[in-house]
C-alpha cells in the first residue's frame, strides 16, 4: 500500500487520482481548501488554509505527492493571485512533502510550459517545474497535457468551448503538434498513478505519450 497525498484533490485531475487510488485499495490523503462531498471511504481529508500553510504548515508522511493545484488568471482575478496558487502554494506543498520523506512527485503542468516563455501563464508553469526539480526528489514526473477533457464543478467557458472544438481539431494534430491534443482527465490521472513508481530522475510526459483516443 502506498502513502500518497493529492494536492488539489477537488480539481478535475486531482479528484480522479483520489478516486482511482482509493479504488485500487490505497488510503490516499486529499489535500484541499474545502470539503470533498464524495470522499472515498478509505481516503482521508486534510482541509487546509494555504495562506497559513505557507507560514507554518505541516504534512503527514507520504511516499508520493500528486501536485494538481491550479487555477486560471481569470478565476484568480489577477496575475499576482494566479501565481500565488500555481507557484507559491504548489512549491510550498512540494517542499513540505520532501521534508516528511516523500521520494516521488507527479506534477500536472501544461503543454508549452517554459520558464522563459513570454506568456505569463506558461512562464509560471515552467518556473514551478524548475523549482520543483531543484528540491531533490528521487523521481519527478512532469505532465504537460493539452486541453483537459472532463466535467468540472467550476465552470470555465473557454474550456467548455475548447472541449467541443477539440473533437474536430485533435485529428488534425500530427507529429510535433500531437502534444497539443486534448486528453481525458481520467486517462491522465490513471497514467500518473501507473507511472508513479517507475524509475528515477526527471521525466516529461505529453498527451501524445499516452492519449489512446
Amino acid at each position: 500500500m502506498t502513502h500518497s497525498i493529492i494536492a488539489g484533490a477537488t480539481g478535475l485531475v486531482g479528484n480522479s487520482i483520489l478516486s482511482q487510488l482509493a479504488a485500487r485499495g490505497d488510503r490516499p490523503i486529499a489535500l484541499a481548501r474545502r470539503q470533498i462531498d464524495d470522499l472515498p471511504a478509505n481516503a482521508k481529508m486534510l482541509e487546509i488554509d494555504f495562506k497559513q500553510f505557507l507560514l507554518n504548515g505541516e504534512l503527514p508522511y507520504c511516499h508520493h505527492l500528486y501536485l494538481c493545484l491550479g487555477t486560471t488568471i481569470k478565476t484568480a482575478g489577477s496575475r499576482e493571485a494566479f501565481r500565488i496558487v500555481d507557484f507559491e502554494y504548489s512549491f510550498a506543498v512540494a517542499k513540505k512533502a520532501i521534508e516528511v520523506g516523500a521520494t516521488g512527485l507527479s506534477l500536472v503542468s501544461s503543454v508549452g510550459a517554459n520558464a522563459n516563455s513570454k506568456s505569463f501563464y506558461l512562464r509560471t508553469k515552467g518556473q514551478l517545474e524548475e523549482a520543483i526539480k531543484s528540491l531533490g526528489f528521487l523521481s519527478v514526473n512532469i505532465y504537460r497535457p493539452g486541453l483537459l477533457i472532463g466535467h468540472r464543478q467550476e465552470k470555465r467557458m473557454g474550456e467548455q468551448t475548447g472541449q467541443i472544438l477539440s473533437k474536430f481539431v485533435d485529428p488534425l494534430l500530427f507529429g510535433r503538434l500531437s502534444q497539443y491534443r486534448s486528453i481525458n482527465a481520467n486517462l491522465l490521472a490513471g497514467t500518473m498513478i501507473d507511472y508513479a513508481a517507475r524509475g528515477e530522475g526527471v521525466n516529461y510526459f505529453y498527451s501524445r505519450d499516452f492519449n489512446i483516443e
